[in-house]
């Protein structure tokens, strides 16, 4: 099988995927508790009966569950992701202008969990057994173990707080009017809390893959032929060992790598970043079903979006990999 049939049958598997997971989605949000219609109005102050069927009747929810679906289906096949009865916007409007943020938080917090991790494992099974290992495992299962609302609160006090270095919160300095790259280095420091709070939990898993895939790997034949014929330990570690073992942390990354948006929920709400996750968790205490719905949709296509590029950098990674259908 070629590459081209590989992506085109991963692409095919991909939207049968987001279809399932969009029909899931539908009947879960109209599942829980609590009708727009009548925050709507309670809000209004005016929760009378003719003012929430004219309300039902204005977003749709008087129509039958099976007809809402349709048109739910309907839209997004247009890329129509319906309107936000709260913001009055359309729906992939509001993502949209979200969506740079998290991408950007997310995209920090991924490469800086995967360096990190990968040299941290690597160090670690250079000297297993040493302090260093010692040191670098208990660190690992401290990230693993820590909540990451704690985290974000402790990283908030330690370096904004107390020593004042760093920004607790936001995007950029309001009212500053940076422009260029004054603009662009104000973002990255509001940046830095969030996307190392967001990657610690990460990096301590790719550590302990990573050490234990190298550790498995330096036992193999072809490592202990390397070795035999005088190849510099440095250069057994780099050419045939780290290059094989880093293959598996690539498959975790790679899977795990859309839970970052879901973990990106909670770093937006604590650091005030404005995200798309920030965007759900107003969209999910305001009971507005379309953005829920919406940003649930673009979440699940990064997923399948980053599972398609791992299979694909995987198979780069080692061409003896067969990809099946």
């Amino acid at each position: 099988m070629n590459l081209a049939q590989f992506l085109a049958g991963r692409l095919a598997k991909g939207i049968l995927v987001l279809f399932a997971i969009a029909v899931l989605n539908f009947f879960l949000i109209r599942a829980a508790p609590g009708d727009p219609a009548q925050v709507l109005a309670g809000e209004a102050g005016a929760a009378d009966e003719q003012l929430l069927l004219q309300l039902r009747e204005r977003f749709g929810l008087d129509q039958p569950l099976l007809t809402q679906l349709w048109l739910y289906l309907k839209g997004y096949m247009t890329f129509d992701l319906g309107f936000s009865y709260r913001q009055q916007q359309p729906v992939l409007d509001l993502i949209l202008d979200r969506l740079p943020a998290t991408l950007l938080l997310t995209g920090a917090a991924f490469i800086v969990s995967l360096l990190l991790g990968t040299l941290m494992g690597a160090l670690a099974a250079r000297r297993a057994g040493g302090w260093q290992d010692s040191v670098i495992t208990t660190l690992a299962l401290v990230f693993y173990a820590t909540p990451l609302f704690w985290i974000a609160l402790m990283s908030q006090i330690a370096f904004s707080l107390k020593l004042g270095i760093l920004p607790n919160v936001g995007y950029e300095t309001i009212g500053a009017n940076y422009t260029g790259l004054e603009r662009a280095l104000d973002i990255g420091r509001h940046l830095v809390l969030p996307a190392v709070t967001l990657g610690l939990f990460f990096t301590a898993l790719y550590a302990r893959m990573m050490r234990a895939s190298m550790l498995e790997v330096a036992g193999a034949d072809f490592v202990k032929t390397a070795r035999a014929k005088g190849l510099k330990p440095g250069v057994v570690s780099r050419r045939h060992v780290a290059r094989n073992a880093i293959l598996p942390v690539v498959t975790l990354a790679g899977l795990q790598a859309g839970q970052l948006v879901g973990g990106a929920v909670l770093t937006e709400t604590v650091f005030a970043w404005p995200g798309i996750g920030r965007l759900m968790f107003d969209a999910l205490v305001q009971r507005d079903y379309s953005v829920l719905l919406g940003v649930f949709f673009i979440s699940s296509a990064m997923v399948v979006g980053f599972n398609i590029l791992t299979d694909f950098v995987y198979r780069l990674a080692d061409p003896r990999i067969e990809a099946v259908s």
